[in-house]
């Protein structure tokens, strides 16, 4: 039902969900709008915080569906079919979330672009505000107006949520994953870590490891 598609760390990455149409309940087709359109959907990237929500959300439907012995077969359906929902209705949202972030700010969709470029390049907002020609002050109305949090914020999600993705799905030791992702050193990344998720880098990757196996359709 989930199958994690990973290719190499400058490649594509992907969680792909196959499911049939009726499985899903007429109430959660309805807001999703599945099964009535037949044009294709555009691609929408979510922001830090709604793609972590995600994230959890298909690791408890991947956990589901690879302990199908854990529940009676009507309670494990019924489990699948209410998680299903809650990852294709929060993609609903992003989807209309996405239709409307053009009109956010032009300094905030010029400082969003310019956070996916170079993350790692730079930690500091004053770096991107200079670039863009904006004062930091400019930047941070913006982001906060757009997205409901700081532009350091904003930033700073980006990073915790490549750092999660690299402790996750990569053995590289701390020291590589700090280098990468532009820290002076493993020291500073694990602190910058620990700040974000109250787990140090090590941690936060034993718990990955113990998750469940996630079997593939």
């Amino acid at each position: 039902m989930r199958r994690q598609v990973r290719q190499k760390p400058d490649q594509a990455e992907a969680v792909l969900v196959f499911f049939q149409e009726d499985f899903v309940g007429p109430g959660t087709a309805e807001l999703t709008g599945l099964g009535t359109s037949t044009a294709p959907m555009p691609l929408y990237r979510p922001g830090p915080s709604e793609a972590l929500v995600l994230a959890a959300a298909g690791e408890q439907l991947a956990a589901e569906f690879s302990q199908a012995d854990r529940h009676p077969l009507p309670v494990h359906t019924a489990l699948l079919r209410r998680l299903l929902d809650v990852v294709l209705l929060r993609l609903a949202h992003l989807h209309q979330h996405g239709q409307a972030a053009e009109s956010a700010p032009e300094p905030f969709l010029r400082f969003r672009d310019a956070v996916e470029r170079g993350f790692s390049r730079t930690h500091r907002i004053d770096d991107h505000a200079r670039e863009l020609g904006y004062s930091t002050r400019t930047l941070t109305r913006a982001t906060q107006a757009a997205a409901g949090l700081s532009a350091k914020d904003y930033l700073d999600q980006r990073l915790t949520l490549e750092a999660k993705r690299l402790l996750a799905h990569s053995t590289e030791p701390a020291a590589a994953i700090a280098a990468h992702l532009g820290f002076a050193g493993a020291t500073h990344f694990g602190k910058f870590f620990q700040r974000r998720t109250d787990r140090t880098p090590l941690a936060f990757r034993a718990s990955q490891r113990a998750l469940p196996p996630v079997q593939s359709s």
